[in-house]
């Protein structure tokens, strides 16, 4: 028999990432951690549970649970590696109410894994057979627009689904594996020395903090909660720490297609290119086939 949804909760998650980190560096607490801990909803229904750590080679680890009514529950976990790395970016975006779960689970390329054939061999090629296995098992969970998919990588997971203890364990197999995986990718990767390629991997990284500040649909949920100035707060200043810190360029600077007539304002449009694909846009071999997708 299937479980309660309500029994379905992500702190578990959390728990195996921390205590898994843990065995392959010295995690320390973020500075962040003193102001985002705990916090609840304007309506007193719903509490939000951060944590934050960095490492020598992490530059912010980082959770936010959110358990609210009607049974509820979000997961939004990150790791962002330090500039001196290439690391893809760890990513786990879960939302699960009573009646659907919706979840992205990636390791997000730092850099453009369908134009940079070494960067995917290096961090990817091997990891295919994974993502198959897991691909397999979650179908693909409709339209994800081309500018949001320049931030994913082969072996993205993104689906929907009603909950279910075995689906939710399978998730859980799912994050367990894809960490294991990057921390593997962590363990073995050198810091970068050649300050060009530093400046690459700064800019890139907030390139993509600068779109998901701006772009995240998570952030029309924080705000309901929250409100519009500690939701702000918590994006910029916890979620996507290092948008107001590792680069001056504004989201217009990176995605001109966004501005405005006024030459200012962002437009709240999610896709200006008006495509989007409705079926995965990578084969089993992990080639892009998303070239040929309406």
């Amino acid at each position: 028999m299937a479980e309660a949804p309500y029994a379905l909760t992500y702190q578990k998650f959390v728990h195996f990432a921390l205590e898994e980190t843990r065995k392959h560096t010295n995690l320390n607490p973020s500075t962040l951690q003193e102001k985002f801990g705990f916090l609840s909803s304007i309506d007193g229904k719903t509490e939000l549970h951060m944590h934050s750590f960095e490492s020598p080679k992490i530059r912010l680890l980082r959770s936010l649970c959110i358990k609210g009514s009607d049974n509820m529950q979000v997961l939004d976990f990150a790791i962002f590696p330090r500039v001196e790395f290439d690391l893809p970016i760890f990513c786990a975006n879960f939302f699960t109410t009573a009646a659907m779960s919706i979840v992205l689970l990636d390791l997000n390329p730092l850099h453009n894994v369908i134009s940079q054939h070494d960067y995917k061999k290096k961090y990817y090629t091997h990891l295919i057979p994974l993502g198959n296995e897991y691909t397999e098992l979650f179908q693909w969970g409709g339209k994800i627009t081309s500018e949001s998919m320049k931030f994913f990588s082969p072996i993205v997971i993104w689906s929907k689904f009603p909950p279910s203890q075995q689906k939710h364990h399978l998730l859980y197999s799912a994050f367990c594996d894809y960490l294991k995986s990057w921390l593997q990718l962590m363990d073995h990767v050198t810091a970068e020395t050649d300050s060009s390629k530093i400046i690459m991997n700064l800019e890139a990284q907030h390139r993509y903090l600068t779109w998901r500040a701006e772009k995240d649909p998570g952030h029309q949920l924080l705000r309901r909660l929250t409100g519009e100035t500690l939701a702000k707060e918590i994006i910029r200043s916890f979620l996507f720490k290092g948008v107001d810190e590792l680069g001056m360029k504004m989201f217009i600077d990176y995605f001109p297609e966004y501005k405005c007539d006024d030459g200012t304002a962002v437009n709240q449009k999610r896709s200006m290119v008006g495509k989007s694909f409705e079926s995965r846009p990578w084969d089993t071999r992990g080639e892009f086939i998303g070239n040929t997708s309406k």
